[in-house]
């Protein structure tokens, strides 16, 4: 491009042409940024509740300047909404996705990260400012962010639709971006899949589905693990909703509701569930054709995804951003054995697992070591399982950098400002405090940017000797099994597979008391799920 081109297009923008029509983006400090791109039409009206279907094609050239709509979602509550931004955009048009490329037009092809928000499948969108793509296309990726079905929309399971629509979502927009991004800049044999909780889920579902494969070289999951939701417990927050409301629990029923009731029952509805207390909830079901079988067991088994790179973590506090901002810490904390007996109940364990826990960790108080307990059966040994699977193209890190927020430590979604080096915004301080320190940032986003142009983050690769590098104060470091001890008392406990023996009354009593004390705690809009 000469100079006189190259200021044209400052001027007049970056045109790019995509297999529904012609789009033009800006210049953002030298990067070309493209927003609110449609890869699929909007999903109401006859489409509510249904698969995702192409856009209609339009003539000359759409502005794709601004965030596009986000899916409909209830809001945080106002403990959370200190900690946690998640901006509406208003409109239908809500299937859509942003680009950032340093160098748009074909024949660069520059390696392709896409980015799935977390927010427990219910909240989040690709328009937080914490996931501005602008550092990973400075640095030579190109960034893409998506946003999908949320809750009862992307996630109900009715008898007369098919599951997981917002699954369906994603693999649409993955397909998008595998027939449309040599055309900003990408090489469509170099996407890196990466997302964050709920995002992580859904990639370990993307991963191994058969309608996927050959869609993704790499794949980053961070504080989410591959998984199937309980199909009972998504009929059953249908069901609940459709009590409150006075409908049957069928989708041509709630496709009938104004949007604004549908969302505040079932923000009404899900605030008794949490990744700690458990409870109804959305999620990923299968469904015997795009998750034909549980994602984790497909990926363990290694029929599916064989030679995706891997890049799977977790943070080291992840249990406090569900526990901490509502007060719930306190309260399990004095509820002492009856809480540990609840998580017994809540990861189907036995007691030699939380005697373990309290034997390497003596000084832990209740709600450390059932937060531990929770998150490690939840999130981090089927990360440890996979990576056993996977070993020679498997690389796991922890984050362990506090919070310079009281009590929230190393919390569930504190490392996004670092991987996306955005910590210098507002937005990104909510969690992590002022001062978060730069040279973290620098280290773990070029990690990330290193994993997607070749697979290598920059440490050892999954062995037998389990290393795992610690992003945390100081210099990162890698450590050999720093979990080794917690994850052997889950393989021996799955191994037995004794019942459970209660610390004190029953297991049942125990999930019974620490759902009362969030119900309590719910009622005052305090404890809503979590991110």
């Amino acid at each position: 491009m000469t100079a006189v081109t190259a200021a044209a297009a400052e001027q007049t923008g970056p045109v790019v042409g995509t297999p529904y029509g012609a789009v033009r983006g800006r210049y953002e400090k030298g990067i070309a940024v493209f927003r609110g791109i449609p890869y699929a039409a909007p999903p109401f009206g006859s489409r509510r509740f249904r698969p995702p279907v192409p856009p209609e094609p339009w003539t000359g050239v759409r502005d794709a300047l601004a965030f596009g709509p986000t899916p409909p979602k209830p809001p945080y509550s106002d403990a959370f909404a200190k900690l946690l931004s998640d901006p509406v955009v208003p409109g239908d048009d809500c299937l859509n996705l942003n680009v950032w490329t340093p160098e748009p037009g074909p024949g660069a092809r520059l390696p392709v990260m896409v980015w799935l928000h977390g927010g427990a499948l219910t909240r989040g969108s690709s328009a937080v400012p914490v996931y501005d793509g602008h550092a990973f296309a400075r640095d030579g990726v190109v960034l893409v962010s998506v946003n999908y079905r949320l809750g009862v929309e992307g996630y109900g399971l009715f008898p007369d639709a098919p599951a997981n629509p917002g699954l369906r979502d994603q693999l649409a927009a993955l397909r998008w971006v595998h027939e449309s991004i040599a055309a900003f800049g990408g090489d469509p044999d170099r996407i890196t899949l990466f997302g964050q909780s709920a995002g992580a889920i859904s990639i370990g579902a993307l991963l191994a589905a058969p309608q996927a494969q050959g869609l993704v070289r790499r794949a980053v999951l961070q504080s989410g693990p591959p998984e199937a939701f309980d199909r009972d417990k998504v009929r059953r927050m249908v069901r609940r909703m459709a009590t409150r409301l006075k409908v049957p629990a069928t989708a041509e029923a709630f496709a009938a509701v104004d949007r604004e009731l549908l969302l505040r029952t079932q923000a009404d509805v899900g605030r008794l569930s949490s990744p700690v207390l458990g409870g109804p909830g959305f999620g990923i079901v299968i469904d015997g054709e795009l998750v034909p079988r549980d994602p984790l067991e497909a990926l363990v088994d290694g029929q599916v995804a064989r030679d995706v790179d891997l890049l799977l973590g977790w943070t080291r506090d992840e249990y406090r951003l569900w526990l901490v901002p509502g007060g719930l810490h306190e309260r399990v904390d004095r509820l002492g054995a009856v809480a540990l007996a609840g998580a017994m109940a809540r990861c189907h364990c036995g007691v030699e697992v939380p005697r373990g826990y309290r034997a390497l960790h003596p000084a832990a108080g209740t709600a450390e070591t059932v937060g531990q307990l929770v998150t490690d059966h939840l999130l981090r040994y089927p990360l440890h399982r996979l990576a056993d699977a996977r070993p020679g193209n498997s690389h796991l890190y922890e984050f362990a950098w506090p919070s310079n927020l009281p009590d929230l430590g190393s919390c569930h979604a504190l490392e996004l400002g670092f991987v996306f080096d955005t910590g210098d915004i507002p937005e990104a301080a909510k969690l992590a405090g002022e001062g978060a320190p730069q040279e973290l940032a620098d280290t773990m986003h070029a990690a990330w940017v290193r994993f997607a142009v070749d697979g290598d983050p920059g440490w050892r690769a999954w062995d037998d000797s389990h290393p795992v590098q610690i992003f945390g104060e100081g210099a990162p470091y890698v450590a050999d099994g720093p979990r080794d001890p917690e994850f052997a008392l889950w393989a021996a406990d799955t191994a037995t597979r004794e019942p459970a023996v209660p610390v004190v009354g029953t297991p049942a009593r125990g999930a019974v008391e620490l759902r009362s004390v969030a119900r309590r705690l719910r009622r005052t809009g305090n404890v809503p799920k979590s991110s």
